[in-house]
């Protein structure tokens, strides 16, 4: 699929606080969506992060019971670490490296032979800053089959990142990402064209 144009949408995630509260204050999230958080992170500490580095078929286990779809031949390394596993949908043979993160307070996709590196983060909210409430917005986001987030690379909020696009070492991405190319740098610019890989499904 390549990479979506339009403007960045907004989802329904927009916590607004009650008049007698400061904004910066409050809980960001529902009781029961914290307390789903706490259950997650008690589980990813007992038996998701001291796993064995092979065992990915069990991490991927672990965050389909949490929700997550998971396609085959995924591999989620024991360090990487995945904010809300109910709202991440992995095509097949995608990869989270150690040290990487997906923040997804809405969801996000990862198509097909999808690779985040070490370290590497994907930051799935902001907060509306010209508000005097402070919300957080989060967004739906898209890393399109084939396309390689690399070490400690970061892409921002509402960022979809095109087929086969690539997103340098410590580059930060804060526009979309054309399929087929190559980026660096921060802000993230196209520094040449990738070749085309001829594969099923593309």
């Amino acid at each position: 699929m390549d990479v979506i144009t339009k403007p960045r949408e907004r989802s329904t995630h927009k916590i607004v606080a009650r008049a007698e509260e400061n904004p910066y204050e409050r809980a960001a999230f529902s009781p029961r969506h914290r307390l789903a958080r706490l259950i997650w992170q008690c589980t990813y500490l007992l038996l998701y992060r001291i796993s064995p580095r092979p065992f990915h078929a069990w991490r991927s286990m672990i965050l389909r019971v949490f929700g997550a779809k998971i396609g085959p031949g995924c591999h989620f390394y024991p360090a990487g670490k995945v904010w809300a596993p109910w709202n991440l949908v992995c095509d097949d043979c995608c990869t989270l490296a150690d040290g990487a993160e997906i923040y997804n307070p809405s969801p996000i996709y990862l198509e097909s032979h999808c690779v985040i590196s070490q370290q590497a983060y994907i930051c799935g909210a902001t907060h509306d800053y010209n508000d005097p409430e402070f919300p957080m917005i989060s967004y739906t986001m898209r890393l399109g089959a084939y396309s390689w987030i690399c070490a400690r690379a970061s892409v921002g909020p509402g960022v979809h990142v095109g087929v086969g696009a690539v997103l340098g070492l410590g580059s930060v991405a804060s526009r979309d990402l054309e399929p087929w190319t190559v980026y660096s740098g921060a802000p993230a610019m196209k520094v040449r064209e990738r070749q085309m890989i001829s594969a099923p499904g593309l």
